[in-house]
């Protein structure tokens, strides 16, 4: 936590992107597909992992704390190391949602299409195209 920053602004700043841990793991497992693809195509993706420790909960102190899974991601790096994409999939929807660093906006890809997460981060990345 930065200084100055409380864990309600944090939690306003990155929204309530909590998940158990089965969602997780099916998030994982789709995003693993994805960096096969761009693998196979010479991208550079790595999956990130974000865990929390929440110690109050409705004003109350949580003694032992409680651990919280947030949203996995997949951050696709270019060439010169720079971070070009990141992947997610959809809480509700269940579809690869694509931000990408020079972009349009949030791309959405159904779930049965992990091809085109890897033709959009190519497009993205310099001197590429697919």
């Amino acid at each position: 936590m930065a200084t100055g920053q409380t864990a309600e602004s944090l939690t306003e700043e990155h929204g309530n992107d909590e998940v158990t841990d089965a969602t997780a793991e099916e998030h994982d497992e789709s995003l693993g597909v994805a960096r096969r693809l761009l693998r196979e195509r010479g991208m550079t993706a790595k999956p990130v992992h974000k865990i929390s420790l929440k110690l109050v909960q409705d004003g109350r102190p949580l003694p032992l704390g409680r651990r919280v899974r947030h949203v996995p991601e997949l951050v696709v790096h270019g060439d010169a190391g720079v971070i070009i994409g990141t992947v997610t999939v959809g809480l509700r929807s269940g579809c690869y949602l694509v931000s990408m660093r020079n972009g349009p906006d949030l791309q959405t890809v159904r779930r049965e299409n992990p091809e085109k997460v890897a033709n959009l981060i190519l497009t993205a990345q310099p001197g590429g195209g697919a």
